[in-house]
């Protein structure tokens, strides 16, 4: 294709999106990968300047680990979720809110526009609970166990959030939550990033990834279009497992409860962010009512 053609094609999606709320969620390898993650970032700084209004939310489960094990603190999963004590939060607080979300303003600025980081705490923006203890398969036991200061959102007062994008500033947000006492809990980014969406009524939820988007059974098709039904019998099924249930669950959540459509791409490859918004075929998943 021609590379007029290439900008025609996202011409009409340019005119629609226009002045319309999208919240990405930044996850995956590019939180470990400088290049990918500043590929990430000019492209969503460019759906800034086609008129979109973006707000990011970031994870930063890898680095919190390497951080633990730098400190000489092991850290603890049963049945692949992490215990949080005392001082696993705190330095999941320096990791997600000093080192994380600041990087990401400065790549932002960087590219030539505003942002401000924040975190859950911030403006009460995300109130959260203590999770109640999970039952998890241990060998071959359920167990019950406690993870800790790990919350679950019960508020989104985006206030903070409206403020920002009115001054035309790119909110980054890092998943820390704060409880109805002022208590600090970490929460799943997944969750938080489908809930802000909700909050902000935005026209889209991006979740950037791993993987090509939701695959089938034998992990060679991308479905590169679900509705809700569809999503919910895979899931069913067992065909979508680990990792990609949180993921696809918050995007069905968020279209539920008004996004007009979810997204999961892989943001490993190059403008694969600009590919899935602007093309007619799209590179991930989009998930729809």
């Amino acid at each position: 294709m021609k590379r007029e053609d290439v900008l025609m094609e996202a011409l009409p999606y340019i005119q629609k999106f226009y002045g319309k709320t999208i919240v990405i969620k930044l996850g995956g390898h590019a939180m470990v990968d400088q290049n990918i993650l500043e590929t990430v970032i000019r492209d969503a700084v460019l759906l800034r300047y086609v008129g979109m209004k973006v707000v990011l939310v970031h994870g930063g489960g890898p680095e919190i680990t390497a951080k633990m094990q730098a400190m000489g603190k092991e850290p603890k999963f049963v049945g692949g979720l992490r215990i949080t004590d005392a001082e696993t939060l705190e330095i999941a607080q320096m990791v997600l809110v000093g080192k994380i979300n600041d990087g990401i303003v400065s790549l932002i600025a960087n590219c030539g526009t505003r942002a401000v980081g924040i975190s859950g705490n911030d403006g009460n923006l995300l109130i959260a609970r203590k999770m109640e203890p999970q039952r998890v398969k241990v060998g071959e036991v359920m167990q019950e166990v406690d993870l800790g200061q790990v919350g679950e959102i019960e508020e989104v007062d985006p206030e903070v959030l409206h403020c920002l994008l009115a001054q035309n500033y790119i909110p980054v947000v890092a998943p820390i939550a704060i409880d109805r006492q002022g208590r600090s809990l970490n929460i799943n980014a997944d969750t938080a990033a489908a809930e802000i969406a909700i909050a902000l009524r935005a026209f889209k939820l991006v979740n950037l990834t791993d993987v090509d988007g939701v695959m089938d059974a034998d992990r060679t098709m991308v479905y590169h279009r679900l509705g809700l039904s569809e999503a919910e019998a895979m899931i069913g099924a067992g065909i979508i497992a680990g990792g990609m249930i949180p993921k696809l669950e918050g995007c069905m959540k968020a279209v539920r409860n008004g996004v007009t459509s979810a997204h999961v791409v892989n943001g490993n490859k190059e403008h694969n962010l600009l590919l899935e918004l602007f093309t007619d075929e799209g590179v991930g998943t989009m998930l729809v009512p």
